[in-house]
């Protein structure tokens, strides 16, 4: 059985990543780095650093003023069809081997390095032009001579920073004051993690209280943080204050960073810097972009070296049969130098205009409006993919929450029956006091409720349980604090974690029930008759990943009853809730439709039962040992037969035309994986919503593994499956790569499609080369956000899409669209045709230079195989740039097939996986043809021409043109 078949561990190569463990670069060491350790940093006082650290300067370019043009030089020489040239060029000084013309040799190449190098120079000024602007950003610094202005760059580890809100973060920080009245503030993420939902963060609670911003620099305390990591989800850190009496420790986590690259969504904040420069953890998620070489042109390569080869042999033959007479060895470099057309430096020429004109046409395609090439180079790749790795958030859908419907049981509610349940809600507050709700009656009597109780129960549990914060902004009309004082609804904004959890409060104020305040400690309602309903938080246990689910514990001011709420996923739910016959079947019913379900549930709790709860809640939240676990156990004592109100389905909705072209993209034979840092249950949601995964295909959901011997067992289990969709978070990956790296990738890469969730950006870089490692495929990569840059510079084609991220992935990407329904165009048509022209153009090119070669072979073995030349330098630059100009562009604008006919069948994209226009196979066919025609049209001209012979180089070019011509232009 295979199922019981050992799973091997395997040897790991030296992987590239390791860059993050000791220090961004090699050099880090002279630089005065050193490795990485956990650092003491004193509020205010730079000067007091235990040690150096870099510079606060983002660089993102590739080269430097002293490295640039030998950097480019060298990318251009590395490889042997460049090397060749320059070495045929250099090899003219020589008097003794001198064959024509110095410029029949240096031009053609001079022109190639001059574009090569001021392509290379414009890109490199674009990325300084944007680094100096992100490093030449004011902030405002806390200092003994008050508050002073300096730049991003100028910012050090210890200096107390002010930062506005929509203002960037500078550097890595710790948050200590925030102006927002509920003491915390919001952060924008999307440029970190890709998430564009806001994270809630928390200052420390001792320079909270201070009484004003100047009193952080009089008071003795320091921040005592871990060693720069690429974690950008875990802090570990501490915070003392020694002049206390007694002194004040304060444990800090993620909640009470400031991560740099992310924005200021709420108030003012002040924090201190922590980490710079190239310890931020945002450059360590950031790999250092590479000069990409596409394969079409290694290909291109490696038929260079086979031609080279040829003409080695070609020129001892010509020596042999002249019996090595004479200086032979002088004769053996002439003609190699004779017969150098076997390799073309018109090659080279032709396919960087060709891929210009590649390029010009996807920028002026009307059907892909806003399509940008920054990677004129590459084009051909596109129309070779075999995997392409996709984000979700932004690039897949258009994380705009939308509610879809609530589910009693009995009763379900959509979009178009909403209105009944807004009668529902109104009706539960406008009645008499003598006939109110179920709810709000003693809980000792057990009635049937009626529809209009439970739907007012349910959309008051939504309204209740989540962490969404309502802030209100002044509209230009409306004083700020007037507008909160009044509720105003125009200046009201809801921010939160979660996308989801702002769509059910969204919904419940469209139904009647708003949240209109809310701070650590208390919430506010607003009913339909303008009624302010006032509820005490008294507990909130927050979502986690492990937990799957969220609640919250609530006193209700105007009856003093203590409601325990809570919401989770139905698999955990389905555990705690009261017995019912629907909740399985109704959750899978809606999940089915591409809905995020969520379970609603509550408990009343006496004065008594919360008290005695509340007692040893603290009393596991102070343990030492096993802290989370005693808390959890205490969390859970409550989570028992617990009433089941409601489900809610919430859809994601996709971009635009997601689904036909994730279908284009599968019949055309591309296997589409995708990366998200988004929760399981979002991104699972999401695959089957956007069809990645087919209705008809199951879906393997690896369990969390943390050792060797879980991850064992899992991939056991996966084994078993077949046609299966695979889902799977990162950590349980990691531990997949670490043991098995060799056996998870051969599974993965059978599967027609996997979904990665929990994914941090280096992680998607690190799948994007195990897949060009295990399988030799090419890869594109697709994103919009900063988290997504590594793993689009690590794509053999990476694509940028602009959207609400900003344009940071776009400008790090070869290829820039405005939506993903453009990928299909961009890979079905423009890579297509690019690809297939390339090839068509490179066999012409090199069948051009071959016949040329042939018959200067001929020629020569007419005068006893001297090195005889038979053109002269001019003769052939105006062949080859000029004569046969007509039929090379021919093929560079020669289509097969209409671009209407390549969308609708995808299937003939298949065909240029296998490298067909362009094999061994092809390559030898022109060969072929070309020593055919050049040994007949320099043969029929001597035996023809005899008499004219003082003609037969242009009577020999002349037919040799009307061949190229007809070849070209059929």
């Amino acid at each position: 059985m295979t199922d019981n078949i050992p799973l091997q561990p395997v040897r790991h190569k030296k992987r590239h990543d390791n860059k993050h463990k000791n220090g961004c670069c090699p050099w880090s060491r002279c630089c005065g780095m050193g490795e990485f350790r956990p650092r003491t940093v004193w509020l205010g006082h730079p000067e007091k650093r235990e040690q150096r650290y870099p510079r606060n300067v983002i660089n993102n370019q590739k080269y430097n003023f002293f490295t640039f043009l030998p950097g480019v030089l060298f990318n251009q020489f590395k490889y042997f069809f460049n090397l060749y040239f320059l070495l045929l060029a250099c090899s003219q000084f020589v008097m003794e081997l001198r064959l024509g013309a110095l410029y029949t040799y240096w031009v053609p190449l001079g022109f190639v390095l001059i574009i090569t190098i001021i392509r290379e120079a414009v890109e490199e000024m674009r990325c300084f032009l944007r680094d100096k602007e992100v490093n030449s950003q004011i902030y405002s610094k806390l200092s003994t001579r008050g508050t002073v202005k300096v730049k991003s760059s100028g910012i050090q580890v210890g200096d107390l920073i002010i930062i506005e809100k929509n203002q960037r973060v500078p550097a890595d920080m710790i948050f200590l004051r925030t102006s927002e009245r509920n003491g915390s503030c919001f952060l924008r993420t999307d440029q970190l993690d890709g998430e564009t939902d806001w994270k809630l963060r928390l200052p420390v609670a001792c320079t909270q209280r201070l009484p004003t911003a100047g009193d952080l620099l009089q008071i003795r305390s320091f921040v005592y943080a871990e060693e720069p990591n690429i974690d950008i989800h875990n802090f570990i850190g501490t915070f003392t204050r020694e002049d206390g009496d007694p002194p004040v420790n304060e444990s800090l986590s993620i909640e009470n960073t400031l991560w740099a690259s992310t924005v200021i969504a709420s108030g003012t904040v002040i924090g201190v810097v922590i980490y710079t420069g190239k310890e931020l953890r945002s450059v360590m998620n950031t790999s250092n972009p590479k000069h990409k070489v596409g394969l079409f042109d290694l290909e291109v390569n490696c038929l260079t070296k086979i031609l080279f080869g040829a003409l080695v042999v070609v020129s001892l033959v010509m020596v042999a049969l002249q019996h090595f007479a004479g200086r032979w060895y002088l004769q053996i470099f002439r003609f190699l130098l004779l017969f150098s057309n076997i390799v073309p430096i018109s090659l080279r020429v032709n396919l960087d205009m060709g891929k210009m004109v590649f390029s010009w046409m996807i920028r002026r395609d009307s059907k892909i409006p806003g399509t940008v090439v920054r990677a004129s180079t590459i084009p051909e790749q596109l129309g070779r993919i075999s995997y392409l790795l996709t984000d979700k958030t932004g690039t897949l859908t258009q994380n705009e929450m939308v509610f879809r419907r609530l589910h009693l049981g009995t009763v379900a509610y959509g979009m178009d029956s909403m209105d009944e349940v807004q009668s529902h809600v109104f009706s539960a507050y406008t009645q008499p006091a003598h006939d109110l709700p179920t709810s709000r009656a003693p809980p000792t009597t057990k009635v049937r409720k009626t529809i209009s109780s439970r739907v007012h129960e349910a959309v008051k549990a939504i309204a209740l349980v989540h962490n969404v914060t309502p802030v209100y902004e002044s509209n230009g009309v409306t004083d700020q604090a007037e507008a909160e004082q009044h509720y105003e609804d125009a200046c009201r904004v809801y921010q939160a974690s979660s996308p989801d959890e702002v769509s059910l409060v969204q919904w419940t104020e469209s139904v009647g029930l708003t949240l209109v305040g809310r701070d650590q400690s208390s919430m506010q309602l607003r009913t339909p008759s303008g009624q302010i309903l006032n509820f005490t938080i008294l507990q909130i246990f927050p979502f986690t990943y492990e937990s799957k689910r969220m609640g919250i514990i609530v006193r209700d001011e105007s009856t003093g009853e203590i409601t325990f709420y809570m919401k989770g996923a139905d698999v955990v739910m389905a555990g705690i809730v009261q017995y019912n016959d629907w909740l399985e079947e109704e959750c899978g019913n809606m999940a089915r439709e591409g809905l995020r379900v969520l379970v609603v549930s509550k408990k009343s709790l006496t004065e008594e039962q919360y008290q005695d709860f509340e007692a040893r809640y603290v009393q596991a939240k102070l343990s030492v040992h096993d802290r989370s676990l005693k808390v959890a156990t205490v969390i859970e004592s409550l989570e028992m037969e617990m009433e089941l109100l409601c489900l809610t389905g919430v859809e994601d909705q996709l971009q635009a035309d997601v689904r036909p072209t994730l279908e284009i993209l599968r019949n055309a034979g591309i296997k589409v994986w995708m990366l998200t840092g988004d929760k399981l249950e979002t991104a699972t949601c999401t695959a089957k919503n956007a069809h990645l995964v087919t209705r008809n295909q199951d879906i393997h959901v690896f369990k969390p593994v943390t050792t060797r011997g879980e991850a064992h067992l899992e991939l056991n289990a996966f084994r078993r499956k077949h046609d299966c969709a695979l889902v799977i978070s990162g950590d349980s990956l990691e531990v997949c790569l670490k043991f098995y790296e060799y056996e998870f990738m051969e599974l993965a890469c059978q599967c027609p499609a996997v979904v990665c969730c929990r994914c941090a950006p280096t992680q998607k870089a690190q799948i994007v080369r195990l897949l060009q490692e295990r399988t030799g495929k090419l890869t594109c990569a697709v994103g919009d956000g900063g988290n997504d840059v590594s793993m689009i510079q690590e794509a053999d084609c990476g694509v940028g899409v602009e959207g609400k991220e900003g344009k940071q992935a776009s400008l790090a990407a070869d290829f820039s669209v405005t939506q993903f329904k453009h990928l299909g165009r961009l890979l079905m048509v423009h890579g297509r045709n690019s690809y297939k022209r390339s090839a068509a153009l490179s066999q012409f090119v090199i069948h051009r230079s071959l016949c040329i070669s042939t018959m200067q072979a001929v020629f020569s073995s007419v005068f006893y195989f001297a090195s005889v030349p038979l053109y002269q330098g001019f003769l052939i630059i105006g062949y080859s740039t000029l004569y046969t100009m007509f039929p090379v562009f021919s093929l560079v604008l020669d289509k097969d097939v209409k671009s209407e006919v390549a969308m609708l069948y995808p299937e003939l994209y298949k065909d240029l996986l296998k490298g067909r226009p362009l094999s061994f196979k092809t390559f030898l066919i022109w060969v072929l043809i070309s020593i055919y025609q050049g040994s007949i049209i320099m043969y029929g001209a001597l035996l023809l021409f005899e008499s004219e012979f003082v003609h037969i180089v242009a009577i020999s070019f002349t037919s040799l043109i009307l061949t190229e011509l007809s070849n070209g232009c059929p």
